[in-house]
């Protein structure tokens, strides 16, 4: 059991304003997030769950903090420490625009010209952090060598896992997923599952592994 435990889950899209009635924004669906906030909450851990715009229901037992952009979701990570561990489950946007005050409009000259820039690397920025998290969990979606763009994710982000997944099918979004977990000592793959199933089994691992930390 995971009681005593502080933990943090970030979950869904962020949304990156164009300007008052746009956005940039990606598939994610939190149902992943959500239910390994709430499979770790079923572990009696505290769970500070800080969730992008989605409409899913806040699960049992977790204290859910609702942000919009990656630099509010970056500022409610560092609200939230200190914490014995962090798995950071959202799909987070790289880039951010130079949002415009007022509606672009359509007859304004042709296409607008977006100025992109780069969003705070939540993950890396945390493992960095010096009130780190005893255990940082990255998440990687890729469409191609998952495997091996997680092994780079690792050893870029200090993560201590990443849980890497192929969402060039219907995972974002779905009920299902396969996982592989990457570490510094080797890699192991999860067949594909319903979603909830994956996330009790992620939650008890990681029991199991915050328990060998002590």
């Amino acid at each position: 059991m995971l009681t005593g435990k502080h933990i943090i889950v970030t979950a869904g899209p962020t949304h990156e304003p164009i300007d008052p009635v746009r956005y940039l924004a990606n598939r994610s669906s939190g149902k992943q997030g959500f239910a390994i906030a709430g499979a770790l909450a079923a572990l009696d851990a505290r769970v500070t769950l800080i969730a992008g715009p989605v409409t899913l229901v806040t699960p049992p037992g977790c204290d859910r903090v609702d942000v919009e952009t990656a630099l509010e979701m970056a500022t409610a990570v560092e609200g939230a420490l200190p914490a014995d561990a962090a798995v950071m489950v959202a799909a987070v946007a790289d880039w951010r625009v130079e949002a415009a005050g007022q509606k672009i409009k359509k007859d304004a000259g042709g296409p607008p010209v977006l100025h992109l820039v780069e969003n705070p690397d939540i993950l890396a920025g945390l493992s960095r952090n010096p009130r780190r998290p005893a255990l940082v969990i990255g998440f990687a979606a890729e469409t191609e060598h998952v495997v091996d763009h997680a092994k780079a994710k690792l050893a870029k982000k200090g993560a201590d896992w990443i849980v890497a997944n192929d969402v060039s099918g219907d995972v974002m979004g779905g009920e299902r997923n396969a996982i592989h977990i990457v570490t510094a000592t080797g890699v192991e793959s999860w067949p594909d599952a319903p979603k909830d199933e994956i996330a009790r089994l992620l939650a008890a691992r990681i029991d199991a592994a915050m328990d060998n930390r002590g």
